[in-house]
């Protein structure tokens, strides 16, 4: 008898994570991105429709995530390679980092310490955008065109394949 409600209890629980999984779906590729508009670095809201017109990777990470700051190396470079180029529907790249660390001085110390130089972080402490985008682990990533367009998202962002599907655009 114990062991039947046991397995029944389990079975309940996976069905009602699998349900509210299936619930929370991630915007699609094709789809417009939902907007983003946090604090950054300077205590002020930073917005990611005021990059509209440009290509945009929103990257989700935190500084205690390993792969994150494994991955940060690459993006940096994607930056310095992409930013000033001409792509279809967009002209030039930015890269809209979104911290989901709960520590603000951490996530400062790791953005000066991985180079980004870029200006456009924000901090998450409250994982808004991490809900609705679906982030359910991270490193995650959204590549939105000039229109505002998701254009990519995933694994295919990562490593070479950011500059792969970066190339895919450029003019």
């Amino acid at each position: 008898m114990k062991n039947s409600i046991i397995i029944l209890s389990t079975l309940l629980f996976v069905s009602i994570g699998l349900v509210s999984f299936k619930s929370s779906k991630a915007p699609l590729v094709g789809s417009k991105a939902p907007e983003i508009a946090l604090t950054g670095v300077d205590g002020k809201i930073v917005k990611l429709s005021a990059l509209k017109g440009k290509m945009v990777l929103i990257d989700f990470w935190a500084s205690w995530c390993g792969p994150c700051r494994k991955e940060n190396p690459n993006v940096v470079e994607a930056y310095g390679k992409y930013k000033k180029l001409k792509f279809k529907n967009a002209k030039g790249f930015e890269v809209f980092s979104v911290s989901l660390d709960r520590d603000e001085a951490k996530w400062k110390e790791a953005i000066k310490a991985d180079g980004l130089i870029w200006k456009n972080h924000v901090w998450d402490k409250a994982n808004e955008a991490g809900k609705a985008y679906s982030v359910q682990f991270i490193p995650s990533a959204f590549l939105v065109d000039g229109e505002g367009k998701i254009v990519a998202s995933g694994e295919s962002l990562r490593g070479l394949g950011l500059h792969v599907e970066l190339d895919k655009y450029k003019k």
